[in-house]
């Protein structure tokens, strides 16, 4: 995005120029993230497994499925945070939109916010994040560190929601017509898994009067179950490659900024779902593909390193080689790298913004995004 669609994106946005206005002005020093510093971990009141969402035995690389909100960084990590996500660099150069999300930055840790990148590649944070998820975790690439979802309006438009939503839950209870609690006709995110088996999403907004905002996960019986959204500064973690959900509407506020960083098993003995399905038409197609294939083929190479280990141990013991166990070895490798190559779709071929209904799971997913386009 050029200077000048940024400047024209502000005109037709004016709430978004006050909140980086905003941002802009506050005075903030210029250390680096230093965790001692920086986070302010309370761990979270609960954490809801798999078993919880009534999801199938053996879904997903570890039974968590979310965690409650849990405070995670001090104010000043995230007004530095906000100030680079902010800043002209990201603004000009890493704005994307979809047909699921309205308005994201995307790509920019590691180029322009070097506090953020460093956040996330913290040991400490990692160590948190990994805790909670219940596997040893690392960020999924470079690329996927601090993706931001942005919903802003002015204060006359909050005024008027909160007004229509009152008079519509007015209206339905009169009628006896009122909806399922959870039902969004405008989401701020509509429903979708994740590429990616982990995510952390941050708040770096106020929360004070907000209404909903919360994050909708479907059980594996079509049911919906709604997780509190978390306050300014506090985050929750999600098995979100495995979940559908989708992230409600915040009523009662004039901005609803969060931070979303996926993250994957680091153990290349572990499965990796990976795919790149919701992010490929919202992304720079050379820098995804580098970096999905450079850590796929690094799993690959330890594999295989790992594997002609044993193969020579074997050899040198004079054990007979165990083919059948090879074949299946190589079985799998195949697998991984055909799923891989399906997963880079030529560019040509990607459109952008647009992404479509694969990445859901459940026939319910489907028919409730098909019912929004329709």
């Amino acid at each position: 995005m050029s200077a000048t669609e940024v400047m024209s994106m502000m005109k037709e946005n004016p709430a978004l120029q006050l909140v980086i206005d905003g941002t802009s002005e506050q005075p903030l020093s210029n250390d680096d993230f230093d965790p001692k510093k920086h986070i302010d971990f309370v761990p979270p009141t609960k954490v809801h497994n798999m078993s919880d969402l009534k999801l199938p035995e053996g879904t997903g690389v570890s039974p968590f499925a979310v965690s409650e909100p849990f405070k995670l960084f001090t104010e000043e990590a995230v007004a530095r945070m906000r100030a680079e996500i902010f800043s002209k660099a990201v603004l000009e150069n890493c704005r994307y939109s979809s047909n699921l999300a309205q308005c994201q930055l995307r790509g920019f840790a590691s180029k322009y916010a070097p506090f953020v990148y460093d956040v996330w590649k913290n040991p400490e944070t990692l160590a948190i994040i990994s805790k909670i998820a219940g596997v040893e975790l690392v960020t999924e690439m470079d690329f996927e560190i601090a993706h931001i979802n942005i919903s802003v309006k002015s204060e006359k438009q909050k005024a008027e929601e909160l007004e229509a939503s009152v008079d519509k839950k007015m209206t339905e209870d009169d009628e006896g017509i009122a909806g399922c609690p959870w039902e969004d006709d405008k989401p701020i995110v509509d429903w979708h898994t994740d590429s990616y088996p982990f995510v952390c999403v941050t708040m770096l907004s106020d929360c004070q009067g907000m209404i909903g905002g919360e994050t909708a996960l479907r059980t594996g019986d079509g049911g919906i179950v709604k997780v509190r959204g978390p306050e300014r500064g506090h985050a929750v973690v999600l098995q979100g490659r495995y979940i559908e959900h989708q992230a409600l509407r915040a009523l009662g506020t004039t901005e609803r900024i969060t931070m979303v960083t996926s993250f994957r098993p680091k153990s290349h003995t572990v499965k990796d779902d990976t795919v790149l399905t919701t992010v490929r038409p919202i992304s720079n197609l050379s820098e995804l593909y580098y970096q999905f294939s450079e850590y796929r083929l690094e799993i690959l190479e330890e594999r295989i390193r790992e594997k002609l280990k044993a193969l020579r141990e074997t050899q040198r013991s004079g054990r007979k080689m165990n083919t059948k166990d090879l074949k299946s070895f190589l079985r799998e490798q195949e697998i991984f790298l055909a799923h891989m190559n399906n997963e880079m779709v030529d560019d040509a071929l990607v459109t952008k913004g647009s992404i479509d209904d694969s990445h859901l799971f459940s026939e319910f997913g489907k028919k409730s995004k098909r019912k929004r386009v329709e």
